[in-house]
């Protein structure tokens, strides 16, 4: 017998989106079935073409959902955060992935099986109708990201990544430091331009006195303004 890393209720407060619609019978086949693995900064979670085998949820650390496009430039799609599902849509849809995931930083996943994950959805109308709308606010997200990223002008593009980033990840104890390090190629992937249009208009915006920057370190300095220009370019 395999001994688990969570107890029962650890993963039941671990991963309160999914226990909170399944009967003890079901929350019990969850639990004799979920995996927890740890990857390490930079380590690959899962590849383009990889076939889906596990609903994932990101307990711990942040997480990068990326697809390569032409010249091995890569796209960042989503910025993961404690506690997101994610790594499903492929299986539902008879796909294999057509992105990839890497640890951003230090990670801790619960992996579920999709055949018990799909089990489930047959057997429970609530949880069906829960992930019918998590892959809905999905969709709309994604809509809204391919808009924006397409039709906004650099300067726009940089300040919806910045507030994102502070949306999704907060500040630290200072109040304007964002909480996530992200590379420059990271940055210029999230707001889908060059690497060095990128480190121009972050300096432009250092310069105005909208961000500070030191390092991987960007403090926002002037939010409404970063408002404006992600609103108007």
């Amino acid at each position: 017998m395999i001994e688990k890393e969570l107890t029962f209720q650890q993963l039941e407060e671990a991963i309160p989106e999914l226990f909170g619609f399944l009967t003890d019978e079901q929350k019990q086949l969850v639990y004799d079935t979920y995996q927890i693995q740890h990857f390490k900064k930079n380590e690959i979670v899962y590849v383009e073409g990889d076939v889906p085998k596990s609903m994932m949820c990101l307990l711990k650390g942040k997480v990068k959902i990326f697809k390569d496009g032409i010249g091995g430039r890569s796209q960042i799609i989503r910025m993961l955060k404690p506690v997101e599902y994610f790594a499903y849509r492929a299986y539902f849809a008879s796909e294999t992935y057509v992105t990839s995931a890497t640890a951003f930083e230090s990670a801790t996943i619960c992996m579920i099986p999709l055949e018990i994950v799909s089990k489930l959805l047959q057997e429970n109308n609530q949880l069906a109708f829960r992930f019918i709308q998590m892959l809905a606010v999905d969709l709309g997200i994604t809509d809204s990201r391919t808009v924006n990223l397409t039709q906004k002008h650099i300067r726009g593009r940089l300040a919806e990544a910045l507030l994102f980033l502070q949306d999704n990840y907060g500040v630290e104890e200072d109040g304007v430091t964002l909480n996530i390090y992200l590379s420059r190629e990271d940055l210029a992937s999230l707001s889908n331009m060059t690497t060095s249009n990128a480190i121009r208009t972050l300096s432009i915006f250092a310069n105005e006195k909208i961000v500070s920057v030191d390092g991987r370190r960007i403090k926002i300095i002037d939010e409404e303004k970063l408002k404006k220009i992600s609103k108007y370019g």
